[in-house]
């Protein structure tokens, strides 16, 4: 049941010698010029740490303090609650219980907001304290946007019906209240809160997908109003300065804006598509910056070896992946310790993804000439100690690349190869001499990004029949050798069995023996040479510990390998079909 008793925070503070009469006083002089709650001023303050403040409460109030973050709450009890007010008065809907509701408040002493959320209920209230911070991360979970998405799409559809919303409309240089206007922005708030890195937008024969990279996987919401189309595709070239007339060629660009408080930048990119124009952006988020060096994941060993070279006076160092697989974070990372007064860094980007102070950044432009090579060999003339290639794209920018490092630069670059002993094959295979990569190369990181089992809704799960046989075939571990995890789905990963991501890394140092490979252009030597040096470890091996140790599935292992469940399925009926008949 709501209880009626009334606290006097400051007071019981006092009285429990958490802070002293002094200190109420200033915080009630704050709270008056700012307008908050009293427990929230102190706190920001410093004169009370959260835990102590709500561990308080909880004893006089008589009631929980729960941890959200462990607590597996139901969207459609949280959702028994309307988003506005959950918000507007900092209370969650925990359970449904035979008698009453549990519900979590960041303030329970808020009697107004009692009688407000118990009006909304159809049963008594029963009351639990719940940490501020991990109530908005619960809301952000619970109240996608996806029914405002879809009402503000038929609210921009029936206007364009009417006649009373023309696309020339668009042109108009304030547009923020536009329905269109409104509508992107939901989508890119959805896009943040989500922690979305992409937002597709396709039209197709009956509907617009809306299509979000979570994860490294897309999720996807259908708008039925096709008519909105080109609406959305005008305003979000009119954002980033795109010829709105021009629908038969692809575009790209790139454009700012603020999304809940963070600086966001977007690059975009259309294409002409059989219903219209496909757009696809790529969020970067510009507020989180880039990653510190120990912020990778990457094990302490590997790290270590890692730092090692890129504080090398001189030589290169090489990032591979695919598309997608955190390259580019990775050689952002090294570049941020290496960002010190004394050395000139020059960095040759398309696009430049984080602006980063003291370093000279240039975007490369094709549409004027202006490419990889022709930046690097400018580049070379600004007298750098260190450059960094986005991207080894061509024979020029390789030779330049191992040009400049011959001459006494650290180059650090990104190359499309699936793994470190791949990757001198293809630069012998672009031109480079082998004797010049045995001079030059110093390391090859090879990394995949793989999603990691939800903390909250893990359990065991036994290989099936298939993983089985791979396991034992490729990696030699044998049924019942390690206890795997897999995410069975619920709240907090939006069901899928996954939340967040994690770097896997495969390392090679360069040694004597493989530079002598390279110097005789023998790739065969330089593949055997690689399995003999000392920390080398293919990337589906770390992988597979990584599954070993309950942090991912045999899933995230067999689609690292490039194994899709179906070959398998495949290769097990081919073998039955040799088999001799008994």
């Amino acid at each position: 049941m709501v209880f009626r008793k009334k606290i006097r925070l400051g007071d019981l503070l006092v009285e429990q010698g958490l802070i002293t009469d002094d200190q109420l006083q200033m915080a009630l002089q704050e709270q008056k010029k700012m307008g908050r709650k009293l427990g929230n001023m102190l706190i920001e303050m410093g004169m009370i740490d959260e835990d102590s403040l709500l561990n308080l409460l909880s004893s006089q109030l008589s009631i929980p303090l729960i941890d959200l973050t462990n607590f597996n709450y139901k969207e459609d009890v949280v959702r028994t609650l309307s988003e506005s007010i959950a918000r507007r008065y900092r209370a969650i809907v925990l359970e449904e219980r035979a008698g009453d509701y549990l519900v979590g408040m960041a303030d329970p002493t808020d009697l107004y907001a009692l009688d407000e959320i118990q009006d909304r209920l159809s049963k008594p209230v029963s009351l639990a304290i719940v940490r501020e911070s991990e109530l908005l991360e619960a809301f952000d979970r619970v109240y996608r946007r996806t029914e405002e998405i879809s009402a503000l799409a038929e609210e921009l559809g029936q206007e364009l019906s009417d006649g009373s919303e023309e696309l020339s409309a668009l042109l108009q240089s304030d547009m923020t209240d536009a329905p269109v206007a409104k509508l992107l922005q939901s989508i890119f708030e959805d896009a943040v809160q989500v922690g979305a890195s992409d937002v597709h937008i396709e039209p197709d024969k009956d509907a617009i997908r809306v299509r979000q990279r979570i994860d490294g996987v897309l999720q996807e919401q259908v708008i039925k109003e096709i008519q909105i189309a080109p609406a959305v595709v005008v305003r979000l070239k009119l954002m980033a300065d795109l010829n709105i007339s021009e629908k038969r060629l692809p575009q790209d660009g790139r454009f700012h804006l603020v999304v809940s408080g963070r600086e966001i930048d977007v690059r975009l990119s259309t294409m002409p598509v059989q219903y219209g124009e496909s757009v696809v952006m790529r969020i970067l988020d510009q507020t989180r910056g880039a990653l510190d060096i120990e912020q990778l994941g990457m094990p302490p060993d590997l790290l270590k070896r890692f730092r090692k070279n890129f504080h090398l006076p001189h030589g290169m160092i090489l990032v591979t992946g695919p598309t997608g697989s955190g390259k580019t974070t990775t050689l952002y990372a090294a570049l941020q310790e290496l960002n010190r007064p004394q050395s000139k860094i020059i960095t040759v980007e398309d696009p430049v993804e984080y602006q980063l102070p003291r370093i000279n950044q240039v975007q490369v432009n094709s549409k004027i000439g202006l490419n990889f090579a022709q930046v690097l060999r400018s580049a070379l003339r600004q007298d750098p100690d260190i450059i960094m290639i986005g991207e080894m794209r061509d024979a020029e920018t390789v030779e330049i690349g191992v040009s400049a490092a011959m001459t006494g630069h650290l180059v650090l670059s990104t190359l499309h190869t699936n793994d470190t002993v791949s990757t001198a094959t293809r630069l012998l295979d672009m031109g480079v001499e082998g004797y010049l990569l045995a001079t030059t190369l110093r390391t090859i990181i090879a990394q995949r990004l793989i999603r990691k089992v939800c903390s909250y809704c893990a359990e065991d799960y036994q290989p099936d029949p298939f993983e089985t046989s791979w396991l034992r075939n490729q990696l030699g571990v044998e049924s019942g050798q390690h206890v795997y995890k897999t995410g069975k789905g619920c709240l907090h990963c939006g069901f899928t069995g996954y939340q967040g991501r994690m770097g896997v890394y495969e390392l090679l140092d360069m040694n004597a023996e493989l530079a002598e490979a390279l110097r005789r252009n023998d790739t065969q030597d330089f593949v055997d040479a690689a399995q003999r040096v000392p920390g080398y470890e293919p990337l589906v091996n770390v992988a597979h510990r990584y599954a070993a140790d309950g942090l991912t599935t045999l899933d995230e292992v067999l689609r690292l390998a490039g194994e899709s469940r179906d070959e398998l399925i495949e290769e097990e009926v081919q073998d039955l079909e040799l088999e001799p008949e008994q």
